[in-house]
């Protein structure tokens, strides 16, 4: 093949999978966005987030590669679009298991977002004790010069699954998978404990918000939270308000 058509083809199959990448990188902000606002909205509005932390990635060229290669997947755009969907992950830590389903409601009760497959592995665990809320979500990208939809995986988890999943991963990279069975029979009794500590908390939860009591509920209902900052509400703007409300 002629050098200049070799690096003109070369230069337009990057070019294309430069996009392809980027679709998948203005999927995850548009996803980052969403959980943002949400973040802020239980902070200043409910009181309470329940999401402690959340970290987002994208699979490289390479691991893309090495997964259609182990799945005899064809190595085109379209083929790896279709049949892998874990291209974009987020993955969203929660302090108790409740947290999980009400993030999950609220991911998928987005209006431009389809959801596309969900796996409940908290109800029903893997054999290994792993346990997870998987989404598979598809969310509109667009570009300057088309609309493109991209699959997005969220995993959502406890402080507990997290910490338990993290050490299983580690141990079985070390391993390289052929892990001795002494080690998976204690990850399997460590994930049991895990389980029944997210199930205590659970209940600690469930029995603080019952007997909690506001002692400064009053004083709050004068102030505006904002962006890290408190500002007074006057009394007539208040007063205006609930006269209007009341005459809805």
């Amino acid at each position: 093949m002629d050098e200049s058509k070799q690096i003109n083809q070369l230069t337009a199959v990057r070019k294309e999978l430069t996009r392809f990448m980027l679709s998948y990188k203005f999927g995850l902000d548009e996803i980052n966005t969403k959980l943002n606002i949400l973040q802020e909205e239980f902070e200043h509005i409910h009181d309470y987030n329940p999401i402690e932390h959340l970290k987002s990635r994208i699979k490289s060229p390479e691991s893309i590669l090495q997964k259609c290669q182990r799945k005899n997947i064809p190595i085109t755009q379209g083929s790896i679009k279709n049949y892998i969907k874990d291209i974009a992950g987020i993955r969203i830590v929660c302090s108790f298991i409740s947290d999980i389903y009400k993030i999950s409601e609220m991911i998928q009760g987005q209006q431009d977002i389809k959801v596309i497959e969900i796996k409940d592995y908290i109800k029903n665990p893997k054999p290994n004790g792993y346990k997870s809320l998987h989404l598979i979500l598809s969310i509109p990208v667009f570009f300057s010069d088309r609309q493109e939809e991209v699959f997005i995986e969220i995993q959502i988890r406890t402080v507990a699954m997290d910490f338990w999943a993290s050490l299983e991963h580690k141990i079985y990279y070390k391993y390289d998978g052929e892990v001795p069975e002494h080690l998976v029979a204690e990850l399997t009794t460590s994930a049991n404990i895990a389980n029944q500590l997210d199930e205590k908390m659970e209940f600690l939860h469930s029995e603080m918000n019952e007997a909690k009591e506001d002692k400064h509920a009053e004083s709050k209902l004068n102030f505006l939270p904002l962006d890290n900052k408190r500002f007074p509400l006057p009394k007539q703007l208040l007063e205006s308000l609930m006269e209007r409300r009341d005459k809805e």
